[in-house]
């Protein structure tokens, strides 16, 4: 296929200020009927039914776009007409048919109609409405997702209308984002390519879009899929390369398909990064793991004779609980399913350990966790807070009263949260009072005027033990700044899930979490604490080869937490 002349000298620009330059190549397409590539569905080469059908060679017969060409005077008139133009009110841009048309084809994606929002872009492109990034994006996900799950006949037409889609995107010059690539890469998916997948994840990368997590998915689990061992690695290699962490998913589909194919070396390193990213694992991983141990393969993998020394240097240098040495040890595993009794493993009696978190990262988790309230709280109130802090603290404890006050009951108890402020006063080395971190509107009328409750918020406020949040703030930001900031224990039984949480990441924060937080269980003989665990929940390898992985089943403190034991038959030969 053949382009104009005039297209070799496109040169990239950006597409904003290039819209009316845009226009004018549309008319000279139009104008130039043989120069338009037709439709992917009318050629034959690009049947989806047909074998030969390559990545290759759909990207080299895809036309330019997000290009410019130097402009004549006529054009830069054209410019300077369109700047000067009076911009549009919001009533009559949300009156536009473009707008009219984003709101449908969301509609469309809400009830997932691909029939309906394929209706629209075929109105839309008779009526030459102008399409935009968002709604080529909103119909190839409708196509993406048609084509993963349909019936045969129905995936192959959504397969279809999505090239075509995207090539007619392509001819508008519609500039591609992530999501434009990650639901293309989901089409190629979907029609059991994994490889041209991963060049629409390479693409991305090479038109300076950074990929998500999300664009990796396809490939990487399509080749997974196929068992196609190398080629899920250089995904993931891509992945490590873009600064793109994977979650379990994408590890238990790694640790898999290492599984299958017999490479103890992948299994190891994966095992190793569940450790690091991850800490318990789900069910599906947890068999999986259970599926290498109990294989042929894992029993001859592994040293006999090993330096202990070096392997205990490992341990002191990753702070207790591997040491990366490979495997230790020979025969076969003996794998059983354990509980842990103040950190001893029921099954082989081996002592867990606590592993350790270094203070200089603590304090780095204070620093990001202070930038991140300023950013979402009102700046002036949370750094009066901060000021407040270092005036009255240190404390050894500092207690979400909200949660305590309304756990286990529908209305708010002060009875109940005066029991657990006397409990951890009388645990504290200090004999200090724990810090109470409540919302003005609990601490000022309601319950609050109890005289009882009145006097003993007044000792609190004058002994410094509580802090009343402004209205209209998250509390939650300040009782786990104070907490972290004093390096002392939490009181909650918030499990610290949601949307706030997760902007901490997955590194730190579940460590921190696992040794500072105090759980409460209640009982019509009051309130027990319990403590952090003396033990670390998290995968751990021994100096002698054995391995431990906290499982998701069990919580250790209504039922405890089941553990995955794999010890060999022999394993401490030096």
């Amino acid at each position: 296929m053949s382009r104009p002349p005039l297209l070799m000298k496109i040169l990239l620009h950006n597409f904003t200020i290039s819209r009316p330059l845009f226009s004018l190549l549309r008319i000279f397409h139009h104008s130039n009927h043989a120069l338009i590539p037709p439709p992917l569905s009318s050629n034959p080469f690009f049947s989806f039914n047909n074998p030969n059908f390559s990545s290759t060679h759909f990207f080299s017969a895809l036309p330019l776009s997000a290009s410019f060409i130097s402009p004549s005077s006529s054009i830069q008139d054209s410019l300077s007409k369109s700047t000067s133009l009076p911009k549009r009110s919001k009533k009559e841009r949300h009156k536009s048919p473009e707008f009219v048309l984003k709101l449908k084809l969301e509609m469309c994606s809400k009830h997932n109609d691909l029939d309906e929002a394929l209706r629209l872009y075929k109105s839309a492109q008779i009526d030459g409405t102008t399409l935009s990034v968002q709604h080529y994006n909103l119909l190839l996900y409708l196509c993406s997702l048609s084509a993963a799950n349909c019936d045969d006949s129905r995936s192959i037409h959504s397969l279809e209308k999505g090239f075509e889609i995207y090539t007619q995107m392509c001819i508008d010059n519609v500039v591609p984002n992530e999501a434009t690539f990650t639901s293309l890469s989901r089409l190629a998916a979907a029609k059991q390519d994994p490889e041209m997948a991963f060049d629409f994840v390479k693409k991305m990368k090479n038109c300076g879009i950074w990929p998500k997590l999300r664009s990796y998915g396809p490939p990487l689990f399509g080749f997974c899929e196929k068992g196609d061992a190398d080629g899920a690695y250089n995904v993931d290699a891509h992945m490590v390369e873009c600064g793109v962490m994977a979650e379990e998913d994408e590890l238990c589909a790694l640790l898999k398909v290492s599984v299958n194919v017999k490479r103890g070396d992948k299994v190891y390193e994966l095992l190793h990064r569940l450790r690091a990213n991850v800490r318990q694992v789900s069910e599906e991983t947890a068999r999986v793991i259970e599926d290498w141990f109990v294989s042929e393969v894992a029993s001859v993998v592994g040293i006999e004779n090993w330096d202990v020394g070096k392997v205990k240097k490992g341990v002191v240098k990753g702070g207790g609980g591997w040491h990366g040495q490979g495997w230790l040890g020979s025969g076969k595993w003996r794998v059983v399913k354990a509980e842990m009794d103040k950190g001893v493993c029921s099954s082989c009696a081996e002592k867990l350990v606590c592993i350790d978190i270094d203070p200089k990262e603590t304090e780095s988790f204070a620093s990001s966790l202070s930038s991140l309230a300023c950013e979402k709280e009102k700046r002036a109130n949370f750094m009066n807070f901060q000021e407040w802090l270092r005036v009255h603290g240190p404390y050894d404890a500092v207690v979400d009263g909200a949660n305590v006050g309304l756990m286990d009951a529908r209305n708010f108890n002060f009875r109940q949260l005066i029991n657990v402020v006397n409990q951890l006063q009388r645990l504290s080395p200090s004999k200090k009072l724990p810090l109470v971190i409540l919302h003005q509107g609990r601490v000022n009328g309601g319950v609050a005027e109890n005289p009882n409750t009145k006097r003993v918020l007044a000792r609190w406020r004058s002994a410094g033990a509580l802090y009343a949040t402004p209205r209209g703030s998250n509390d939650d930001w300040y009782w786990l700044y104070a907490a972290v900031s004093n390096k002392c224990l939490l009181v909650t039984n918030d499990e610290m899930r949601d949307h706030l949480f997760q902007l901490l990441g997955n590194t730190i924060f579940p460590r921190w979490k696992e040794k500072h937080q105090v759980r409460m269980t209640f009982s019509t003989s009051g309130v027990a604490l319990h403590m952090p665990p003396p033990y670390s929940i998290v995968v751990q390898e021994s100096e002698t080869g054995s391995w431990h992985i906290p499982t998701v089943i069990g919580d250790d403190l209504e039922t405890p937490r089941e553990w995955l034991c794999a010890t060999r038959a022999s394993k401490t030969k030096s």
